[in-house]
């Protein structure tokens, strides 16, 4: 091994939200904890999120708001570390912070100082923090050790908290997955969610020249078993469609099905053109739209859906497709727009108190490398917290 390797009680490898609650936790309870990050500095992903205003819990937060295999394995944890405790930590720290909309809670000033938050409560806690290191291999004999280009650590315990797939360019990598496999642990399949959607072929030509536009919809997608159903924003893009709704039922969405959307939540739109004596062509219909849509997008779903005739019966039709447009998207823009990735390690793998591999004592997994994903608007944050720190207490 060359030279002496460092004895202490656990590694964490990754420092993002999950990685660092949990190094806080353990350090706290007189845990000799080195957290090791490959990149220059910690917790650059938390830096990003919330158009750099950190979106770091929602206030309504269950395990109804996560996608996994398993939707009763979230549980546990957030029970452990409720909104309420991550609220209180940030009072601690002096961070002032809005609501913004449907729970959603905001940093005022920066993402940065929810990073600077966590860095003192690391040095508090006595963790020791080693970024720019790579890690060369973990191997497991009466204790774990961890190789790394910042030398060999021999602990009790690893904690893996190395993030998804999503957004390579700030250093997203299959690290954790691989780590998982390598200690015969199942891994759910990957893919990227709260992602754009793509349209191509003659749905992509009919909208896409419409990019910016934007209306307030309910989007539907999934089967009977997993079905996610919004209320919020979409927005048409040059290459498909994105907006709050779109990115939240893209978790649900799998390739070869449709999503369904309402244009025009609980507004009966051509109503008026069935009064007697009431214009009926594909202007009237046009204005009729505009009351929910923007103009240029009224006109496009006219342009596309107007009935041969005016009958009631055409109107009905017309009514029922503006509340159920069926869209077959292409594909979605990848881990690279992805803001987190949904699968990962098989919940059945782990224990919902402790985030502790059943099949190796001492190994932990943690935020989102684990098939848990939420919904946007800071449950993600949520559940890197509470798992974080389910696993700080157990190591």
């Amino acid at each position: 091994m060359g030279v002496q390797a460092q004895e202490i009680d656990v590694v964490v490898l990754g420092g993002g939200a999950a990685g660092l609650m949990c190094a806080v936790e353990a350090g706290w309870r007189g845990r000799h904890v080195v957290l090791l990050d490959h990149a220059e500095r910690v917790g650059k992903k938390i830096l990003i999120s919330g158009g750099g205003r950190c979106n770091f819990t929602n206030i309504h937060c269950r395990a109804e708001n996560f996608l996994s295999e398993n939707p009763h394995f979230a549980k546990s944890a957030l029970a452990r570390f409720t909104p309420a405790d991550i609220i209180a930590l940030v009072e601690k720290h002096g961070i002032r912070y809005h609501e913004k909309t449907l729970g959603q809670l905001f940093c005022d000033r920066s993402a940065m100082d929810v990073v600077t938050m966590l860095e003192r409560e690391c040095m508090a806690a006595g963790v020791r923090v080693v970024t720019g290191t790579k890690v060369l291999s973990v191997k497991h004999d009466a204790k774990f050790v961890v190789e790394t280009s910042a030398g060999t650590f021999r602990a009790k315990s690893v904690v893996v908290a190395t993030g998804g797939l999503s957004i390579p360019k700030m250093g997203a990598t299959g690290f954790g997955y691989s780590l998982a496999e390598q200690f015969g642990l199942r891994v759910a399949e990957c893919r990227p969610a709260l992602v754009p959607l793509v349209m191509s072929g003659e749905d992509a030509s009919a909208w896409c020249d419409l990019t910016g536009l934007s209306a307030e919809v309910v989007a539907v997608a999934g089967t009977k078993r997993r079905r996610g159903s919004f209320r919020e924003k979409m927005l048409v893009t040059h290459r498909g469609l994105s907006g709050p709704a779109i990115l939240q039922v893209s978790s649900y969405w799998r390739a070869g099905e449709k999503i369904e959307i309402d244009l025009a939540p609980n507004v009966a739109v051509f109503a008026p053109m069935l009064a007697k004596n009431a214009r009926r062509d594909a202007s009237a219909a046009v204005n009729a739209l505009r009351a929910v849509l923007p103009g240029r997008l009224a006109e496009r779903w006219v342009v596309l859906h107007e009935p041969k005739d005016w009958t009631n019966a055409s109107l009905a039709t017309l009514e029922r497709e503006v509340h159920e447009w069926h869209v077959s998207p292409a594909g979605t823009e990848g881990y690279a727009k992805a803001e987190v990735t949904a699968g990962g390690v098989d919940t059945a793998e782990l224990d919902a108190k402790t985030m502790e591999s059943r099949k190796v004592p001492g190994l932990y997994f943690i935020g989102e490398v684990v098939d848990v994903t939420g919904w946007l608007g800071g449950y993600n944050f949520q559940w890197a917290w509470a798992s974080g720190v389910s696993a700080g207490q157990a190591v």
